[in-house]
């Protein structure tokens, strides 16, 4: 089975290219992949696979049935769909034709390479038992995440995944490699909205104001104390704020103040305590020194934590696809990712596709206007993928 998946693997390669330019060619914002999934539905069709589609809106599900189709044998395999609102500044033939939106962040790799998993699978179905389910999923970039609207239309059911694999470009990591944590791996993720009046006016006149500037600032400093004093010393957390916006001029105190951030965490009593401590500090900060504060938090998603026996269980079996100099194992990172929605109901792992070419000067981050891949990541995403699923299904 190894050597048949590689070998498919190997022959989809120059196709799994071809589809990932495609998309990285015709990006789509969170939500909104309405072209995405009609490419995605009509290449599933064309190899024979009918998915649903619909699902929470521009979502599929495909499946694909081995020779014993068994309720108790079901992997997930999860793949993201949307891109970011980056203008890309790479000069490439797949360069996005889409004004200000890019797969910035991978999301065409994931894509293509699910889309090879499909393939690969729909070939040599009659040599596995159980059931493999195919989910390519909206808006993973925006909350409240797609993948929790598709947990809430039944992803997770009918049949029911005993486990979920999902995978991520990783950019720092050389292509050819895998990368896997076991236990938490990525943070929760809420959006902090702020907004602090006073009363403005002359700045050379301040006695006769309430400075909303200088309350906003004693906020944003006072609430780095509740990640410096109150976090349980082993849990981590990271606050900061990125935007701040007082809209004002040299001699003009403005009214009011606007300020946006982000808390993560990886640990959900930490994570209501801080957010409660958060508001309760800045509105009595901002009270005592004679202003407002209005403090909105968007909830986002939960800490992404990976299956101890299962990641073991998947990372042998990459060792034995891979060979075990091109596993690798990863350290806590603090962004965020909405596969956990789907960790904190089934056993799941989540792990990082190597992408990066130094050579080939492959080495931006995601998120920039300058990332990109080495495409030959695309075979071994749809290959491994395809190995992990197929030895899963055989798990106890």
């Amino acid at each position: 089975m190894l050597d048949s998946i590689k070998s498919l693997a190997r022959q989809y390669a120059a196709d799994l290219v071809q589809t990932r330019r495609h998309l990285h060619a015709h990006p789509e914002l969170s939500f909104h992949e309405r072209n995405t999934a009609r490419f995605v539905a009509d290449q599933l069709k064309a190899i024979g696979i009918t998915p649903q589609e619909g699902v929470a809106d521009t979502g599929l599900v495909a499946i694909i049935e081995g020779r014993i189709s068994d309720s108790s044998r079901v992997v997930g395999l999860r793949a993201d769909m949307d891109a970011l609102p980056i203008h890309e500044a790479n000069d490439v033939p797949y360069k996005s034709t889409v004004d200000g939106v890019m797969h910035a962040c991978g999301h065409d790799v994931h894509t293509a390479s699910l889309l090879g998993v499909a393939r690969i699978l729909h070939v040599l179905r009659d040599q596995f038992d159980g059931t493999v389910k195919l989910v390519f999923q909206p808006g993973e970039e925006k909350a409240p995440g797609g993948a929790s609207l598709m947990i809430k239309e039944g992803v997770l059911e009918n049949p029911a995944p005993v486990s979920m694999l999902g995978q991520h470009v990783a950019p720092n990591i050389p292509v050819g490699k895998i990368g896997f944590r076991e236990g938490m791996y990525m943070a929760s993720t809420d959006e902090i909205y702020m907004t602090v009046r006073g009363k403005g006016g002359h700045a050379a006149m301040p006695d006769n104001l309430v400075d909303p500037v200088l309350i906003a600032s004693h906020i944003i400093v006072a609430l780095q104390q509740i990640i410096s004093r109150n976090r349980p010393p082993a849990s981590p957390s990271v606050l900061s704020f990125g935007r701040f916006i007082a809209d004002g001029v040299t001699n003009v105190i403005p009214n009011e103040v606007t300020i946006q951030g982000t808390f993560r965490c990886m640990n959900e009593e930490w994570r209501a305590e801080g957010k409660r401590r958060m508001v309760k500090l800045a509105e009595g900060i901002a009270e005592a020194m004679g202003g407002s504060c209005e403090f909105e938090i968007v909830h986002g998603y939960p800490f992404l934590k990976n299956h101890p026996e299962l990641t073991r269980r998947v990372r042998a079996q990459a060792v034995e696809y891979m060979g075990p100099e091109n596993v690798v194992d990863l350290d806590l990172w603090m962004a965020g990712e909405d596969f956990a929605f789907y960790s904190q109901v089934v056993d799941s792992c989540f792990y990082r596709l190597g992408t990066r070419n130094e050579e080939r000067g492959i080495i931006s981050g995601v998120h920039t206007p300058t990332f990109d891949i080495d495409e030959s990541a695309l075979e071994t995403g749809a290959g491994l993928m395809s190995w992990l699923a197929v030895q899963e299904l055989k798990a106890p």
